[in-house]
């Protein structure tokens, strides 16, 4: 290994599928790291629906860290199909058992439940690398090391800090002060623990596929959950603040439920079940960072994933991490640089020209999947009824 890593003590802040996946390819190099994570313990929440890994992405950097196997055994065949219905329940696109489950395939993108991702990132990793219940508070930097504060009353040293701890990170203002922008849309998320009982005729629809029903201003996409439970967002344009100016309490689900049948009143009250059987409702702007950002690389710090480079979802953020995380491994670890600071430096160019070009995709797409037009409605529809023999009416 390089000897810029040498006697170095590596922090990583935030324990999500970044932040693990840096941790498993810098130890595999013999590199002296520790993960601060806020929970408190790996059992601490339900970390969310399914993501998708990507081949040139999320696959590749699972089997850079050796963890291909892993991956086969804990992923959710068929949960990659598609289905797209229009507002009325009508399906217009099925990828039902459809699935190639060849992962030399490079259109395969196998979905995993997020907890069972990051169980198989931290069982990767050597024992006490994950330190848990310490959520960061602030870092000083005393010479060339920071002191690193956590809510607990702990505290840390490290060389080199590694800020992978979301879109509301505390690593951030270290690195640089450019904030977050409102894209115009939000969406509105819902849990259901049970949904073959609470919502029958929807779980039916979903059909353990990611699902996608569209309306003139105004989206519904559903997921499945590893654990048999049911992700929705519903999803809209919205004037900012609106969530504060709304009046409405997203801690009472009786509320959202209220409002979420008034706006989509004019759709198949199947859509509806989904609302009644939901008691946790979550609004969520959808911010991002600008896409031309830049700042001067530092000699001690950085930053990966949403931390670095926040989009609206496009299905990219969790692959982007994990490639992030690979190519700062390759960059701290190469014999091409002379310093942390040309190492971080070359690492953050590449990151970002990579994040502006996905950004743009995914700002792009805000409109039409967000709260598509009746012209934007007919074409999605037209172009996959087009190439599908499981169109139905």
């Amino acid at each position: 290994m390089k000897d810029l890593l040498e006697n170095k003590k590596i922090a990583i802040i935030g324990g999500g599928p970044g932040g693990l996946t840096l941790a498993r390819l810098l130890l595999l190099k013999g590199a002296h790291v520790k993960v601060y994570e806020r929970d408190f313990s790996q059992e601490a929440r339900v970390q969310g629906a399914i993501v998708d890994l990507h081949f040139e992405s999320g696959l590749k950097v699972i089997k850079a860290a050796g963890l291909m196997n892993a991956f086969k055994a804990n992923y959710m065949p068929g949960a990659d199909n598609f289905r797209l219905l229009d507002k009325d329940a009508r399906i217009i696109f099925d990828e039902s058992d459809q699935s190639s489950g060849n992962f030399d395939d490079e259109r395969f993108r196998p979905e995993i439940d997020r907890g069972a991702l990051r169980n198989l990132l931290l069982n990767s990793l050597e024992p006490h690398t994950v330190v848990w219940d310490s959520q960061f508070a602030s870092m000083e930097q005393v010479n060339n090391t920071w002191i690193i504060s956590f809510i607990n009353g702990t505290t840390a040293v490290a060389d080199l800090v590694i800020g992978a701890d979301g879109y509301r990170s505390k690593v951030r203002p270290y690195v640089t002060d450019i904030k977050e922008r409102y894209s115009g849309a939000i969406i509105i998320q819902g849990e259901i623990d049970d949904p073959e009982k609470a919502c029958p005729d929807m779980y039916t629809l979903v059909n353990k596929a990611n699902l996608i029903a569209m309306g003139l201003g105004k989206t519904i996409a559903a997921q499945p959950r590893g654990d048999g439970g049911l992700t929705f967002y519903a999803t809209s344009l919205y004037p900012e603040n609106w969530i504060k100016n709304s009046g409405i309490d997203f801690s009472n689900s009786r509320q959202v439920y209220d409002y979420l049948v008034e706006f989509f009143n004019d759709w198949n009250p199947v859509f509806h079940s989904l609302f009644k059987a939901c008691n946790r409702f979550v609004p969520r702007p959808l911010n991002y960072f600008p896409i031309d950002q830049h700042w001067e690389a530092k000699a001690n710090v950085t930053l990966l994933g949403d931390a670095a480079h926040l989009m609206p979802p496009s299905g990219e953020g969790v692959n982007t991490a994990m490639l992030d995380a690979l190519d700062l491994s390759e960059c701290l670890t190469s014999d091409e640089h002379t310093d942390l600071q040309a190492a971080i430096a070359a690492y953050e160019q590449r990151m970002r020209a990579r994040a502006a070009v996905l950004g743009k995709e995914a700002l792009d797409g805000i409109k039409n999947f967000s709260s598509p037009s009746e012209e934007s409605i007919k074409k999605l529809m037209e172009m996959f009824g087009a190439n599908s023999s499981h169109t139905s009416s």
